[in-house]
């Protein structure tokens, strides 16, 4: 997105335009996790209910101690509890929760642009998507930090060389979404390393989606980032990986084969040369060392192809999960 930057006015005309949303067959919820945000939440609640008066709207607070249930309850939500502290479990719990065909998840911060969402919608049930990702496009200077954009970038490169497609906003915490892909979604991650898993699992089961540039603008006045550069950044890094392993066993235990073989091969060069040329091993410790090492090297490329045959039953279970899930009625009362 940073050489195709949008500003607000022109993502609204692109995207917003002829977007209008019915939901006489359609049940849409607006799902929104917080943690002290009373003094964006109301404008967020208020701004989505206006774009999407028959959507029914949850807030999900993760243990606020400030006024963020009272005033969400106020501004007209259905306010529910997540004691457990972090993104991940509330987004678990609200997907385990909520019941409905279309499912908008969006941060309670007032960051993104809540007139997005119906077009968001449309492109879902028009293009027969189960995902819609708005990727953020600055509507007010230094909104999107350079170092999480920079960031971001990083690992959206990551993801798409191991898991073989490029997304442009990995973070975002805006997405439109169907039950059939809620309710596939298993949900490992307990932090803000949760959007990660949700585009891992999309892009490892292979669901039809697209992303969509939204207007992203600072968050309301008064409130605070929860997020930590180091330490989330840190935490993104572990899933990324976990995820390898989890998904695509063969290359990631390819790859530490690799490793201890060339360790191995190094630390056996010395010993055989010697042999060559005198017929005797007399670093035996070394020589004891590397065929220790070359073993790890087999056991390591052995679980590789073990789990690798593990990992297609368990993509075939993730796949089948989400198919078993009903389709949206605006695609079957299509003919």
């Amino acid at each position: 997105m940073d050489g195709d930057r949008h500003t607000a006015s022109q993502v609204r005309n692109i995207f917003v335009e002829d977007a209008t949303i019915s939901a006489r067959d359609i049940e849409i919820a607006v799902i929104i996790p917080c943690l002290n945000e009373e003094h964006g939440i109301a404008g967020v609640v208020d701004d989505f209910r206006s774009v999407l008066p028959d959507a029914t709207i949850y807030v999900y607070d993760n243990g606020s101690t400030d006024r963020t249930t009272e005033v969400a309850r106020e501004a007209g939500a259905i306010v529910r509890q997540e004691p457990r502290r972090g993104k991940g479990n509330v987004v678990r719990r609200m997907f385990a929760d909520v019941d409905a065909d279309v499912y908008v998840m969006v941060d309670g911060d007032g960051t993104y642009d809540a007139a997005t969402a119906p077009a968001m919608i449309k492109r879902l049930l028009s293009d027969h998507l189960d995902m819609v990702i708005a990727t953020r496009a600055d509507s007010e200077q230094e909104a999107f930090r350079k170092g999480h954009r920079a960031g971001n970038q990083g690992f959206a490169a990551l993801i798409a060389s191991l898991f073989g497609r490029q997304l442009t906003d990995v973070f975002s915490g805006y997405r439109a979404m169907t039950r059939r892909f809620v309710k596939s979604f298993p949900g490992y991650s307990s932090g803000f390393e949760i959007e990660t898993e949700l585009s891992v699992h999309a892009l490892s089961i292979r669901i039809p989606m697209v992303e969509m540039p939204a207007p992203f603008g600072n968050r309301a006045a008064g409130s605070e980032s929860k997020l930590s550069t180091l330490r989330d950044g840190t935490r993104i890094l572990r899933i990324v990986f976990y995820f390898l392993k989890e998904v695509r066993p063969l290359l990631f235990f390819s790859v530490l084969a690799l490793v201890f073989a060339v360790i191995s091969l190094v630390l056996a060069y010395p010993v055989v040369v010697t042999y060559v040329e005198t017929g005797l091993v007399p670093r035996f410790p070394t020589a004891i060392l590397a065929t220790g090492v070359m073993l790890i090297a087999f056991l390591f490329g052995a679980c590789g192809l073990i789990l690798d045959s593990v990992a297609a039953m368990r993509w075939e279970a993730k796949r089948s999960a989400y198919l078993n899930e009903p389709l949206p009625p605006e695609w079957t009362n299509k003919s």
